[in-house]
């Protein structure tokens, strides 16, 4: 006999379903259930995209832009979903990766953009992240799993409440990073190879750069390649699958060659940034120094630490403790105190005023009770050259005491960077070379006086190996200031 819980239920799936749009998929033609219209999937896409740009900032190259961009638009235009408004943007991240995000949003990171060794390549990937639009996969997966929210440093999830006073991803970021089964990213291997190759392409080079990541992989972690590899069989079974529609694609066009393009690529990206960009603030021996904004402070030992445009970011791999540094707003000291104690919901303790190497501060403690117990913040809110930045210490109030040590070192050891070397730090960029005589990728490297330690790196950035044997003429990519 059916229980009044079991009719809430069927009623509750039979009202989904009422709500859905039984929509036909772009792509397949085939009928599926999804709980978003196009107009609302364009508004995601028009919501996330000022999220994602604040988020890793865009990277300023106007002949780089205009290529991503024309050759977006030539292959929108003869997808499955012609009429969508596509964007293409590249973002000012060292992290090798390309997503999209629904309504048409595609973006580069200039991590990605360094590693591309031929036009063909980039277009590969551009097919395939288009792919994911046109076939709705954002879409799809929104269907089948909530978003959560993904902490910055590993470990904050071992205390939960600490987490709230960490910058929350955005809906644009959780879409940014949202992964996709495997069934999802061949079929946008499959449409990368399609529309690479209806563009004029040779997608077999999308497969040679997929193998050059599967490298990276190897050598920098799991944490370090794009979403669209880290779900995928492997890497032989795709590379080789990549391929046979390559030239599957090439057999039955009637296009009699197909385009790679590398010497032209090659030129595009020579200046490129490549790695961190000291602008943005590093890390060096356990300091973090930000030349544009020209302060520094230590980073607590064995700390681990994440930097954003928007806040800097520090905890033990015990996950018990954060520290955080982020702009406050407010015009004067009192103003930026007041605010914090009301955005974080926080209930003084104590404050007082002093300075912290000439510069004028507020060093306070508060308290915010939770169901679990009370999280206590020390904060110090420091005033240097028309900014108050905020550099606050978390931890639960029983473990206060034992770490109020460590946030204070590193509170009053906040101060103006005057390093020359360092408000000075120039960052890598890509150099473009001319291999004067046939020589092996190693010996080339030897010839332009690059680093032996960096031989390994310069390797996969050119998507070769050290014994590659390059003939006179050949260009290659070194790094310099």
């Amino acid at each position: 006999m059916k229980t009044f819980k079991d009719f809430l239920k069927l009623f509750s799936v039979m009202l989904i379903l009422s709500l859905s749009a039984c929509a036909i998929n772009p792509v397949t033609g085939k009928k599926q259930i999804v709980l978003m219209s196009e107009a609302q999937e364009i508004a995601m896409g028009q919501q996330s995209d000022p999220e994602i740009v604040a988020f890793f900032g865009l990277y300023e190259d106007p002949q780089l832009q205009e290529f991503i961009t024309a050759k977006g638009k030539e292959m929108a235009a003869i997808s499955h979903r012609p009429k969508l408004a596509y964007e293409f943007k590249i973002v000012d991240s060292p992290v090798i990766n390309a997503f999209a995000v629904p309504g048409g949003y595609v973006y580069f990171t200039r991590g990605i953009m360094a590693h591309f060794n031929n036009e063909a390549e980039f277009a590969g990937v551009l097919g395939h992240e288009i792919g994911h639009v046109t076939a709705r996969h954002s879409v799809i997966q929104q269907r089948n799993q909530l978003f959560g929210q993904l902490g910055l440093i590993a470990g904050i999830i071992f205390v939960p409440e600490l987490g709230q006073f960490m910058d929350p991803l955005s809906q644009g970021m959780q879409l940014a990073l949202l992964k996709f089964g495997r069934d999802a990213e061949r079929q946008s291997d499959k449409l990368g190879v399609e529309y690479s190759s209806q563009i004029g392409y040779d997608a077999t080079e999308m497969a040679d750069f997929f193998e050059t990541l599967e490298r990276q992989q190897e050598n920098s972690g799991a944490g370090e390649i794009p979403p669209f590899l880290s779900t995928h069989p492997s890497p032989e079974e795709r590379n080789a699958t990549v391929e046979k529609m390559a030239l599957d694609w090439q057999q039955k066009s009637k296009m009699s060659e197909f385009a790679v393009n590398r010497d032209s690529y090659l030129k595009k990206i020579d200046g490129l940034v490549v790695g961190e960009d000291p602008k943005q603030g590093f890390v060096e021996n356990s300091t973090f120094y930000h030349p544009v904004l020209k302060i520094q402070f230590p980073i607590p030992a064995t700390w681990a630490h994440q930097n954003t445009p928007q806040q800097f970011q520090m905890a033990p791999k015990t996950g018990d403790a954060v520290m955080m540094l982020t702009l406050a707003p407010g015009a004067s000291l009192e103003e930026a105190s007041n605010a914090v104690l009301q955005n974080y919901k926080l209930t003084l303790v104590e404050s007082k005023k002093e300075t912290i190497n000439g510069m004028p501060s507020i060093l306070m403690i508060a308290d915010q009770p939770q169901e679990q117990g009370t999280i206590r913040v020390l904060s110090s809110l420091i005033q240097f050259e028309g900014n108050i930045y905020s550099l606050m210490g978390i931890t639960d109030l029983t473990k206060f005491n034992a770490v109020q040590p460590v946030f204070l070192q590193t509170m009053r050891e906040f101060k103006e960077l005057r390093d020359s070397e360092k408000l000075n730090r120039k960052p890598d960029v890509i150099k473009i070379k001319t291999v004067p005589n046939q020589m092996t990728l190693q010996a080339a490297f030897q010839h332009f006086g690059m680093p032996n330690e960096r031989f390994e790196e310069l390797s996969l950035l050119n998507g070769m190996h050290l014994t590659d044997q390059l003939r006179k003429g050949m260009l290659i990519k070194v790094v310099g200031k």
